[in-house]
């Protein structure tokens, strides 16, 4: 992999774009085409059945706690059972003696900000907080509203380092929490997927949240790593990875909330280059030390949870690996 070299961060050395791949010997590989051709049509069927007709019907219809079972049985199909869940700070067999508040959705007004590696990521959000999903870009505090099944192919599709859409179909954050206080927010602030080997700069869009929100970091790690998808469109090869192993261990970590208690309150629309650097500016003011802090509070409670560090790389250096690694592909 030394020819995508210079799609290293200088500072850490890490290549967050490069596939996971698992080692695996002749009599594994037929074991997992086996089971790969066993799972895929009970895969696929329950997927089209859910996302085209269940996931459209009402809540009177399917009440929330039936839409999570729901969700669980399509995370159990390629064997997605296996969840260890810990609190950041919080030592094993002392869950149930924390408050209620720890987690997203029990305290008021929660927002998650995510890691982004895996589809599997918003499916097991959705299993567990049923949140509202939203899109972040890179120049602009405003989010974009979307469904769980675009939050899941958010994760196969290609990093988009341009503008975001059009005024009438963004929001905010502020918004958000508003209009549905009592359902948790789902934000990926790095906007575009990795392998899970480190944190890219952020969009600024966590600034448009009310200052009494509550933001939970949340770190979801996968055993093993290779159904993380940071190369997009590689549908094909996540299917193969997600139904051809026996099992898959998801770890999630769980940070302290945070609140933005940052100074600006403004909810532009103006144009940066790559969110999360520092010094970008917005409606022509550059960005406050307490709202870059707020941002770099976050990531690197991300960067703890998962274990890896942060890295400068931006989308528009994942645009190039991409462009690098489909002509080498070829």
């Amino acid at each position: 992999m030394e020819k995508y070299s210079q799609f290293r961060d200088r500072g850490s050395g890490i290549s967050p774009f490069i596939p996971s791949t698992t080692p695996a010997s002749f009599l594994s590989k037929l074991l997992h085409g086996a089971l790969f051709l066993f799972r895929l049509p009970f895969f696929l069927g329950y997927s089209a059945f859910f996302f085209l007709f269940l996931d459209h019907l009402p809540s009177l219809l399917i009440p929330q706690v039936v839409r999570k079972l729901l969700l669980w049985t399509l995370l159990g199909i390629p064997g997605i059972w296996w969840v260890d869940l810990q609190l950041d700070g919080v030592k094993r067999g002392s869950l149930s003696q924390q408050p209620s508040s720890r987690f997203p959705g029990n305290a008021p007004r929660s927002i998650i900000a995510a890691q982004f590696t895996s589809p599997v990521d918003a499916l097991y959000l959705a299993a567990i907080f049923d949140p509202i999903f939203t899109v972040s870009y890179p120049g602009t505090r405003k989010v974009q509203r979307v469904s769980l099944l675009r939050a899941i192919l958010l994760a196969l599709a290609p990093p988009n380092p341009s503008s975001p859409p059009t005024a009438d179909n963004m929001t905010t954050l502020r918004a958000l929490v508003e209009q549905n206080p009592h359902r948790v927010v789902a934000v990926f602030p790095e906007m575009s997927t990795t392998n899970g080997k480190g944190i890219l700069p952020f969009s600024p869009s966590l600034l448009s949240a009310p200052a009494d929100a509550h933001i939970f970091p949340v770190s979801m790690r996968y055993t093993p790593a290779d159904i993380t998808t940071p190369v997009p469109g590689a549908y094909l090869g996540f299917l193969w990875n997600l139904l051809g192993r026996p099992t898959h261990l998801i770890r999630v970590r769980i940070a302290e909330a945070v609140a933005n208690d940052s100074s600006a309150a403004t909810n532009g629309n103006t144009p940066l280059d790559d969110g999360g650097d520092e010094g970008l500016e917005v409606d022509g003011e550059r960005l406050t030390g307490e709202e870059q802090r707020l941002l770099d509070k976050i990531a690197e409670a991300l960067a703890r949870l998962a274990r890896n560090k942060r890295v400068g790389l931006t989308l528009r250096d994942k645009a190039s690996f991409i462009e690098a690694w489909n002509k080498g592909r070829k």
